[in-house]
Order: structure tokens, then C-alpha cells, then sequence
């Protein structure tokens, strides 16, 4: 680790007064900590954001408002939350473990970097999200835990985020604030595709800080489900994820979504098997066609062909544990 100056925030503004090109926010450090260490950044400053009033979480009929530093542990166990987006909940209690849920922060979860080992490799290979302009390790060796959608020879590397599947699967959008002013970013532009720019993962400019996550109340995020498939029981990132949620009529199928994770740099909609889905039987045959020929569009590399069974099996599972619920 390399040594830098350590400064506090006591408002938002303050925040964004004090970033620069050379410096980094501190909010639960689960993550920084780990880059720190690995010497994958190296701020001269971090600027502790903690005591900013950022981490309120409220919903009404029409939003759930969840702010950047809320824990995760905190979101996950509200009871709003558990009644209105089943899926957000499922999907953080199954990230990392007890105690990092209860340090790791909602704004600092979608900032995560990629897990994939060559990017975190403790002696510096090729990457090209690591050291620009170097190749991509990946492609020609181990990708089982790799991108079947979305790569690129840039990078195949996959987004690890688990609640950011589900937000992405029921249209949250992340406001952000700078010193030019307040955006709004949907999660489906929130994280990007490797292009020629793969070291950058997000959509965010530069100065602007996450301060809030809406996310808007449905049917269908009311009942949803956040399936997560790993190599190991607990404290594992996923081979596949599904976040899910369904608004059925009588039997027909009104408003669906999906969402994987595990399979792209970033949470993956899987718009076409909605668009097949909404209006149709909800039926076991249905999502299963419905799946599959979504799927066709996986474009798997050499290790990891598996996955796009995996995923067609997970979403199908996710799908027909609401019918059961029902």
C-alpha cells in the first residue's frame, strides 16, 4: 500500500470540492481497501465521505429512495424493502458476509471493480481495466468465470455486483451530484461495455458523486426473486445470478423481468424473453422457450459454454419458484 493523505467530508459540496485527479472517496472501504493493498490504485488522497447524510432509506407508493451510504446489511433488513422488493433483499443478503454487509455501502457496491483474477493478479499480467493498451489475459487462457455477453477483445471480465442485478431488473436509475449540477443515470447506463476505454466501468464523469438510488414500486418488484448460483455455499461471487419479479392477471403474464448477473460487465436484461413473455400463460414451457431463445444471443468463450445452460436453467428456476409461491 502506498502512503496518502487521509482528509474528511462534512457535506456533499465539500466532497466535490476536494476531488481531483488524484484522489478517491472513502465510504465502507471493503472495496478500496483491497485496491489499496494491491496496489491497483494509488490516490494521493481519500477523502472519507461517511459523515455525509447519505444513507436515509424511504419508500412510498411510488419510489423506494435508498441513499449511497446506506449499509447494505441496513437495506436488506428493512421491512419495506423485504415487502416491496424481494429481490433487493435476497440479492444483498447473499453478497460477501455478515461483515461486510455491515460496512459496505449501496453507492459503493455498483463502484466495485471486477473480480476477474487477472485484473486482481498478485504479480501484473496483461489487463487491459488494470494497465491500459496491455491485452486482455483472459482470451487466451482460463474464462470460465467470464463474460458470454457483452465482452470484447478488449475485456471479458464480468460485473460482480449482486444487488446491482436487481436494480437493474426493475428500472432504478442513480442521481449524482457535481459541481456543474444534479444528473440522473438509469442502471441500465450506469456500467459500461469494454470499448477502447475498458479501465472505465462506469458512466460517471468525472467529479460527480452518487448520493441517492430510486428505484420505482411495481407489481412486479413486489414479487420478485434474486436466485444466485456459486461454486460454494456462502461468501462466493456468482457462476450465473437472475433477479426476477412477475405482475401476473388471472394466469397471463402482464409485466415480467429479467436480470443476469455473472454474465457480462455489467447486470444483463434479458429484454427480448420479457418482451416474449408479457401477455402470454405464465408457463413452465412459456419461459422456458422464452429463455432459451434469448440465450441464443450468448456469445460464450472457450471454458465457459456452460454458462449459457446455467442461466436458462436459473432463470426458469427463478421464474417458477414465484409461479409456485403464487
Amino acid at each position: 500500500m502506498e502512503p496518502f493523505v487521509y482528509s474528511r467530508a462534512r457535506d456533499v459540496q465539500g466532497a466535490i470540492a476536494q476531488l481531483d485527479a488524484h484522489s478517491m472517496y472513502l465510504a465502507g472501504g471493503t472495496e478500496l481497501l483491497n485496491l489499496l493493498k494491491e496496489r491497483i490504485v494509488t490516490p494521493a488522497r481519500v477523502i472519507d465521505v461517511n459523515r455525509l447524510p447519505l444513507a436515509a432509506v424511504d419508500i412510498d407508493d411510488r419510489l423506494l429512495r435508498i441513499g449511497a451510504l446506506a449499509r447494505m446489511s441496513d437495506v436488506a433488513a428493512h421491512p419495506h424493502v423485504r415487502a416491496a422488493f424481494p429481490a433487493i433483499s435476497e440479492a444483498l443478503e447473499k453478497s460477501a458476509s455478515p461483515q461486510l454487509r455491515n460496512m459496505a455501502s449501496m453507492g459503493g457496491n455498483l463502484m466495485q471493480r471486477t473480480r476477474c483474477p487477472y485484473f486482481r493478479a498478485d504479480t501484473v499480467v496483461p489487463c487491459n481495466k488494470r494497465t491500459p493498451g496491455s491485452g486482455c489475459s483472459a482470451l487466451a487462457a482460463d474464462t470460465r468465470a467470464h463474460a458470454i455477453f457483452g465482452g470484447s477483445e478488449w475485456c471479458v471480465a464480468t460485473h460482480p455486483s449482486d444487488v446491482a442485478v436487481a436494480l437493474a431488473a426493475f428500472d432504478a436509475v442513480v442521481q449524482v451530484c457535481s459541481s456543474t449540477g444534479d444528473r440522473t443515470i438509469p442502471m441500465r447506463d450506469f456500467h459500461r461495455l469494454p470499448d477502447d476505454r475498458p479501465q472505465d466501468d462506469t458512466t460517471l464523469r468525472f467529479g460527480e458523486l452518487i448520493v441517492r438510488i430510486d428505484v420505482p414500486v411495481t407489481p412486479a418488484a413486489q414479487y420478485s426473486h434474486y436466485l444466485k448460483v456459486r461454486e460454494r455455499a456462502s461468501y462466493e461471487f456468482a457462476l450465473v445470478s437472475a433477479a426476477v419479479g412477475i405482475d401476473v392477471e388471472g394466469s397471463v403474464i402482464r409485466d415480467v423481468r429479467i436480470a443476469l448477473g455473472g454474465v457480462a460487465p455489467k447486470p444483463w436484461r434479458l429484454n427480448d424473453a420479457e418482451d416474449a413473455l408479457r401477455g402470454q400463460p405464465f408457463t413452465r414451457a412459456g419461459i422456458e422457450a422464452a429463455t432459451r431463445s434469448a440465450l441464443r444471443a450468448a456469445r460464450p468463450r472457450h471454458g465457459n459454454a456452460f454458462k449459457v445452460e446455467l442461466a436458462a436453467r436459473t432463470v426458469i428456476r427463478a421464474m417458477t419458484h414465484l409461479g409456485a409461491s403464487a
